[in-house]
């Protein structure tokens, strides 16, 4: 069981969560649809990452549809206090698994109560609205009306924060002219260093920074100064972009996904690494020579 300690919390939404969280995505079928290979593996999972210390899961009940959201309540429900469960609005999936665009305020409202019903939930803790872009980056343009339709359902107490993904820096200046946000989940990794001064400007104002696809989604990872550095502290390289992600910034809180207990546990030994200063500064120069930062 991974040794937590106080420097790996953060406060996400005025709760302390720590630092590597799970994200649900991954328990569905093939391209995020359809129910697991392995169910009884699928529920090992996310009991083992709540027993071994993860207090931070983030889904979505477009994930399956449906399927993620429902594995989660049968495998955790009633939910330990110290919970938070983040879901994300803005999509539904088509026939065949298609990832069609769900952002009007009806939309939105229709996508909230989907995900508290299927987690067994009275009020959503955490919703990110997930703004299309350009799939994994963002477009400019303006989403007050998203935003809006999210702090209606937060004066009806039906959801307790709110969180925006795939934004540009604009974009969150404009929601925080509505309401408050409580985190920003954005593509980020040892490769794509886009956000670089945006998480910066978040950690301090207190703002919890999450990427999504942190070992580089569907095309991992692939470094030899990634791989030299794993192999001198005998880890694996995914473990190390783990750390990396940790040693960047305080605000940057990971739900790196799987449906293995093996890679689960993996994922989690990557707390307890401790990169040096020669070690985090070969790290970024990848970074530096893939153009992105």
């Amino acid at each position: 069981m991974p040794n937590f300690t106080p420097v790996s919390t953060f406060e996400l939404g005025r709760r302390p969560v720590h630092r590597l969280g799970y994200g649900a995505m991954q328990l569905a079928g093939p391209g995020v649809f359809g129910p697991p290979k392995d169910h009884d593996a699928a529920i090992a999972v996310l009991r083992e990452a709540v027993a071994s210390g993860v207090n931070h899961i983030d889904t979505s009940d477009f994930y399956g549809p449906h399927i993620t959201n429902q594995l989660i309540r049968e495998a955790l429900h009633p939910y330990r206090d110290d919970l938070v469960i983040v879901t994300k609005l803005g999509a539904v999936r088509g026939e065949g698994g298609s990832w069609l665009p769900a952002l009007e305020p009806e939309d939105l409202r229709r996508g909230a109560h989907d995900n508290l019903r299927n987690l067994g939930l009275d009020v959503l803790d955490v919703v990110n609205v997930r703004i299309m872009g350009n799939i994994h980056s963002p477009a400019e343009g303006s989403i007050e009306k998203q935003v809006t339709a999210l702090a209606e359902l937060q004066r009806e107490g039906l959801v307790r924060h709110i969180g925006l993904s795939n934004v540009t820096a604009t974009q969150i200046a404009e929601a925080q002219g509505i309401a408050e946000i409580v985190c920003v989940q954005n593509h980020y990794n040892l490769v794509q260093r886009e956000d670089d001064t945006l998480i910066d400007e978040l950690a301090s104002k207190g703002i919890a920074y999450v990427p999504f696809f942190p070992l580089g989604g569907f095309t991992p990872i692939q470094s030899s100064v990634l791989s030299t550095v794993a192999e001198t502290i005998s880890a694996t390289p995914m473990q190390v972009a783990l750390a990396w992600l940790l040693h960047r910034a305080p605000n940057i809180l990971l739900i790196p996904g799987t449906s293995s207990l093996a890679h689960l546990r993996e994922n989690l030994q990557a707390a307890q690494l401790s990169l040096s200063d020669a070690v985090l500064a070969e790290l970024d120069a990848i970074g530096r020579a893939n153009g992105e930062h």
